[in-house]
């Protein structure tokens, strides 16, 4: 870590270098917070340059343009172990920016990029309970491997990103190749324990270079405040706290709290009132989570009525869209989602220009979460930071058990859209759970079903309860949300979020092993449904069929500027893609049209056998005989002596330019 030659009117900026890799980044804060604010304004972002590769944008423009996918789901990544470590009461508006300034495609800049911002939040004015460090781990022939290269993370079963203070996990994120639970503990506590020596690094930065934090006022309540709303509230909380549907439950809640307000108003007069609104909804907002976490933690009993370790109820319907490839409407509880699969060819390939170089993708997962999903109206704008962090996590999930990597007998691009139509909470796992079916529903031959659930936390001094298969409201107002996907054999996929200021890996044992034993519950109940994948692909996605042609052929297929490959496309309606090492890919929709494309590349790429009858097309004439084209474009000689059992005289006596004969 390096500060005080770059960036040195930023309130703290940090130099991560590891190798050849530099990532700066720099934190701001503003001096006063604004008026009536009531959250903390906190803004990440993390930017690549392409000049940090040597390389020069590939876009129109020719320079770095709106984040891309990566840039975003990297700013997520950095944002979400900061987030918690702020005070309570801390409202001014932050901002931290990394960039990344030199690449060398070995070291990862996403795990530097959290330290960086650590480091520079730990060093400035900043009010900040850090600092945190972050690693990521490889496992590689059952050996754990601190930060591997990224040239070796192909090979790795495991791509686990871990960050923390020095007593406790904060954040987790990553994919794997079905490792087991137990496997994926041990990976947390090989990396925490080089996360302990980052925070001692940053700490001795901090000691070196490191300013006075700068003070603030917490937000104060009037004594008598918090006894008339408790008053107020009494025991119709609890009553509330037990209506198990979602909406009629918040409804119940905002009448209460308008209910104490107008009473308030009257009691305290409009002036004091005024000065006492914001506190009066603070105060009702805290009485609300604490009434849901005693129920928890001491009845063992849900908003929604359910057990700690209870999975809501799960209905599937298969194939609801008979135009899509594929398509399921999962729905658990309160919670909706319509997943559908679209099969293409190698030209629907998605071409990112990354640091590494261009790079194509075969599968893609799309999600989207429209307002009407929570029952609000609000303008539609592109997908947000959450759309894309969502639609990563089951795109990952999903990724390792597709038969895309090296697999010929699979030559297709697919992609995943999930729409979510009615959310409370876990709208990701649904997505999980409807992508796989989805993707079973259009005959794609996944190696093993995949299921999601998230996975909840209540936790006060030394009394904490694990939840399963969270609500919206268990997700805000708890302690914990961590994301867990896999099949019956394993992991595939996790993410984990705490608002607290970590957890312990026996809590993180224990939440692991009841999300195993939910994962299986809903695996159940999807193979109820439909078993495995359909014995073949929908009539509407088009039909792949993979020839070998010899390398030397590939030139005549496509002919001089594409003359030939585009004559076939046309008579046959096709795609056709040929390969550099001669595999050819011929789409069609109907089996008839592919056999006729296929016949005709056959007949183009054949080769002559002494002995064999052909028919052929008379392309030229001369005086001693006729030149005849056979299998597509091989021109042979028949001599004048051979036209006929009689004597010829001329050639045009017998044969015409365009006649077809046998030869």
């Amino acid at each position: 870590f390096e500060t005080g030659r770059i960036a040195k009117q930023a309130h703290g900026s940090v130099l991560a270098i590891q190798g050849e890799a530099m990532v700066l980044s720099c934190a701001c804060v503003s001096p006063d917070v604004k008026p009536q604010q009531d959250f903390f304004p906190l803004t990440v972002e993390y930017r690549e340059k392409s000049s940090s590769a040597g390389r020069i944008p590939g876009n129109f423009f020719r320079r770095e343009g709106r984040p891309s996918e990566r840039e975003i789901l990297v700013s997520r990544l950095t944002d979400r172990p900061i987030r918690p470590l702020f005070p309570k009461d801390f409202l001014n508006e932050v901002q931290v920016f990394s960039t990344v300034f030199s690449a060398d495609n070995e070291n990862n800049p996403d795990v530097m990029s959290i330290n960086a911002a650590s480091a520079a939040l730990h060093i400035s004015k900043i009010p900040f309970h850090g600092p945190i460090g972050a690693v990521r781990v490889g496992l590689f022939d059952g050996e754990f491997v601190l930060n591997p290269p990224m040239s070796d993370m192909a090979r790795s079963a495991l791509d686990l990103v871990i960050a923390g203070t020095r007593t406790a996990i904060l954040m987790v994120e990553g994919q794997a190749d079905e490792v087991s639970e137990e496997t994926m503990v041990k990976a947390l506590e090989f990396g925490h324990e080089y996360i302990k020596r980052i925070c001692d690094t940053i700490d001795e930065l901090r000691k070196r270079v490191g300013v006075e934090k700068m003070t603030f006022t917490p937000r104060e309540v009037a004594a008598d405040v918090e006894g008339h709303v408790a008053n107020l509230t009494a025991d119709r909380l609890t009553k509330i706290m037990s209506i198990a549907e979602k909406h009629p439950r918040e409804e119940a809640i905002d009448d209460l709290h308008e209910e104490i307000l107008e009473t308030l108003d009257v009691q305290y007069g409009e002036e004091l009132f005024e000065q006492r609104k914001a506190q009066i909804s603070e105060v009702f907002n805290e009485t609300v989570r604490q009434a849901m976490r005693r129920q928890i933690l001491e009845k063992g009993v849900r908003l929604d009525g359910r057990r700690p370790d209870e999975i809501r109820p799960i209905t599937i319907e298969i194939g609801v869209f008979p135009r899509a490839h594929g398509s399921a409407l999962f729905t658990r509880g309160e919670t909706q989602a319509i997943v559908t699969t679209t099969l293409g060819t190698s030209r629907d390939e998605q071409r990112l220009d990354e640091l590494t170089g261009e790079e194509f993708r075969r599968f893609m997962l799309h999600y989207n979460f429209p307002p009407y999903a929570v029952g609000e109206g609000r303008p539609i704008r592109g997908p947000g930071r959450r759309e894309i962090g969502h639609g990563k996590l089951a795109e990952r999930a999903l990724e390792k058990m597709l038969p895309l990597q090296d697999d010929s007998s699979f030559p297709y691009t697919v992609r995943v859209l999930s729409d979510i139509t009615e959310s409370n909470g876990s709208s990701s796992m649904a997505t999980v759970c409807g992508g796989t079916l989805s993707l079973m529903d259009a005959g794609v031959p996944i190696k093993a079903p995949v299921a999601g659930i998230a996975m909840g936390l209540i936790k006060e001094g030394e009394s904490a309860q694990i939840l399963s298969d969270i609500l919206g409201a268990e997700d805000h107002l708890g302690d914990m949300d961590f994301k867990v996907c896999g099949t019956s054999k394993g992991i595939t996929a996790f993410q984990m979020d705490v608002k607290i200021e970590g957890i312990s890996s026996d809590l993180m044992r224990q939440a692991l092993e009841q999300a195993r034993i939910g994962r299986l519950h809903i695996l159940e109940k999807m193979l109820a449904v439909l078993p495995q994948p359909r014995p073949e692909i929908s009539p509407y996605a088009p039909r792949i069929h993979t020839i070998q042609i010899p390398v030397d052929s590939i030139r005549e297929v496509i002919g001089p500027g594409g003359k030939v490959v585009r004559e076939i496309q046309t008579k046959t309606g096709v795609e056709i893609e040929i390969e550099d090492d001669g595999t050819v890919n011929v789409a069609a929709v109907n089996e008839e049209s592919a056999r006729a494309a296929i016949e005709m590349i056959r007949q183009i790429t054949a080769t002559p056998e002494v002995g064999q009858i052909y028919r052929g097309v008379v392309s030229r004439i001369m005086n001693f005989g006729a030149f005849v084209t056979i299998l597509g474009n091989k021109e042979g000689l028949v001599h004048i002596s051979e036209l006929s059992p009689n004597h010829v005289r001329e050639v045009t006596d017998v044969v015409k330019i365009g006649d077809e004969i046998n030869v």
